[in-house]
C-alpha cells in the first residue's frame, strides 16, 4: 500500500542533499563509539549497549534509529577494539551500517590520547513505490534503489579522570548514491560529518554528587570548499550543537537536561532551535544500566509531532570493581 510521506520526504531529502545525515542522539554520551572510533576500550572494561530512538513521534514515516555497540580493551591495555551496528529508517529509505573500530591509547601520566580507526560498509535502500508521485515516470524515483558502499573513519580522544575532548569522523569517503544512468543535478550523496565532543566530571559533594557538563558539535560543511566536486561544496546544513548539563548521584542515578540547536539559529533565519531534552539513567550494582530520554520539539513540527524519545540498555562487565577503584565517568 502506498503512503503519502509528503512532510517526511521533504525532510528526508533536505537531509540527503543539504543536511545532517548521520543519526542524532540525545544520549550521545552513552553512544560515543557511533561517532568516534577512538572511544573503543575507553571504559577499561568491556561494555555492550543498545539504543533505540524514535524521532518526531506521531508522524507517519518519521525517523527511527537503532544502534548496537560493543567495545573492550585488549590484554595489551593500550589497544581497544569495538563494533558498531546501526539501522536508520526515514519514510521509504533505510540505511544499515556495520563498522569495526581499533584504538591505540598513548598514556600521558593520568591522561591518555587514543587514536582510532574504523572500517565497514553501509547499505542504503529506498523503495519509492511506497510514495504517491505526481510523475510516476520520473527517473529520479525508480521503484527500488539499493547501494552497498565501503567506508572508513578516524578519530582522536584525549581523556583524564576529570575531563575529555574528542574529534570523530565516522565516514571519510563521500559517496554518490545515484544510479550511473540518472542525470539529475541533485541527488542523494553521503557527506563527511565531523563530531567535536567535550565534557567534564566535577565533584560537588565528593563522590556523592558529580556535576557533568558536556557538549557535542556536529558539522557537515567543514572543509567542503576544498572538494573537487562542485556539488559537494554546496552544503547548507547548519552546524548543530548539543549542550548537556547533568548530575550523577552516588554513581547510581544520572539525571540531565540538554539543549539542541545550531549556530545559524543565532545569526540568521535559515535555522531554528531544535529541542529541549530531558533524560535519566540508572546503574544497577550488577553492571546493568538502563536509560530513557525525551525531546520537546521547538520547531514547526511541534504541532504534528509529539516529541522524540530514546531508550537505552547497556551492560558494563567490570562495573562493581571499577566503581571501587578508579571509576571512569566517560
Amino acid at each position: 500500500m502506498r503512503k503519502n510521506y509528503t512532510l517526511l520526504i521533504l525532510l528526508a531529502f533536505a537531509s540527503l542533499t543539504y543536511g545532517q545525515q548521520d543519526a542524532m542522539f540525545t544520549k550521545y554520551m552513552f553512544n560515543s563509539l557511533a561517532y568516534n572510533p577512538a572511544y573503543a576500550g575507553a571504559k577499561d572494561h568491556a561494555v555492550i549497549s543498545a539504543l533505540h530512538r524514535t524521532q518526531w513521534w506521531g508522524i507517519d514515516g518519521a525517523p527511527s534509529t537503532q544502534t548496537f555497540t560493543a567495545h573492550t580493551p585488549m590484554r595489551n591495555e593500550r589497544v581497544g577494539i569495538g563494533i558498531n551496528l546501526m539501522n536508520d529508517v526515514i519514510g521509504p529509505t533505510q540505511t544499515m551500517g556495520a563498522n569495526i573500530s581499533y584504538a591505540y591509547r598513548i598514556p600521558f601520566g593520568k591522561a591518555r590520547l587514543a587514536v582510532g580507526l574504523q572500517g565497514g560498509v553501509i547499505n542504503w535502500q529506498a523503495d519509492w513505490s511506497e510514495l504517491n508521485l505526481e510523475q510516476i515516470d520520473d527517473e529520479a524515483y525508480q521503484p527500488m534503489e539499493n547501494r552497498i558502499v565501503p567506508n572508513f573513519g578516524a578519530g582522536l580522544y584525549f581523556s583524564t579522570p576529570s575531563w575529555y575532548v574528542g574529534l570523530g569522523v565516522p565516514h571519510l569517503i563521500e559517496h554518490d548514491l545515484r544510479e550511473d544512468n540518472i542525470n539529475t543535478p541533485q541527488w542523494a550523496k553521503q557527506y563527511r560529518h565531523y563530531f567535536f565532543s567535550g565534557g567534564a566530571a566535577i565533584p560537588v559533594k565528593g563522590d556523592a554528587i558529580i556535576f557533568k557538563p558536556s557538549v557535542l558539535v556536529k558539522s557537515v560543511g567543514l572543509l567542503s570548499s576544498l572538494n573537487k566536486d562542485e556539488f559537494y561544496q554546496n552544503i547548507g546544513a547548519p552546524t548543530e550543537f548539543d549542550i548537556d548539563i547533568s548530575f550523577m548521584f552516588y554513581r547510581t542515578l544520572w539525571i540531565g537536561t540538554s539543549f539542541r540547536s545550531s549556530v545559524e539559529a543565532f545569526t540568521d533565519d535559515t535555522s531554528s532551535f531544535d529541542s529541549v531534552d530531558f533524560w535519566a539513567a540508572y546503574y544497577l550494582t550488577n553492571g546493568l544500566r538502563i536509560g530513557a530520554a525525551y525531546d520537546y520539539t521547538l520547531t514547526k513540527l511541534q504541532s504534528p509531532a509529539q516529541g522524540s524519545f530514546e531508550v537505552m540498555l547497556s551492560y558494563e562487565f567490570d562495573y562493581v570493581t571499577k566503581q571501587m577503584v578508579t571509576p571512569r565517568y566517560f
